[in-house]
């Protein structure tokens, strides 16, 4: 009787033990933790790619959120986290890059498209 207690015991603590592990636990300071969701939107999962770390179930993602929270905690700001990631993981974590020459053509591209295809449409209809 006490082998199957004990196994019952142990299952429920190893499931709420997970439980706890798997949950984002908000800040107690409302500002910081909207901060923290702000960053949370900017920030690119370098896992999904196509998602910000507040719409990623990924482990890294996870760490992320993680970061920016303790990093906000001991006095870090918005921009020093996101530069601190940035250092770390490219321009990419970012889902909107900054305007710098590496990326002018990002920037350009929709432009130069629009520009090209005009310039495709004017010469068929001739």
């Amino acid at each position: 009787m006490t082998k199957i207690f004990l196994t019952f015991w142990m299952l429920l603590t190893s499931v709420n033990a997970a439980h706890a592990l798997s949950v984002d636990v908000p800040l107690s300071n409302p500002t910081l933790e909207a901060r923290a969701r702000v960053l949370f939107h900017e920030l690119r999962c370098p896992v999904c790619q196509n998602q910000s770390i507040d719409d990623s179930d990924a482990d890294l993602a996870k760490d992320l959120r993680r970061y920016v929270r303790q990093s906000l905690v001991q006095g870090a700001g918005d921009d020093d986290i996101r530069l601190s990631l940035q250092s770390r993981y490219g321009d990419f974590i970012l889902l909107r890059p900054r305007v710098a020459p590496s990326t002018y053509l990002l920037w350009g591209a929709p432009l130069l498209m629009l520009v090209f295809g005009l310039y495709i449409g004017f010469r068929r209809k001739r």
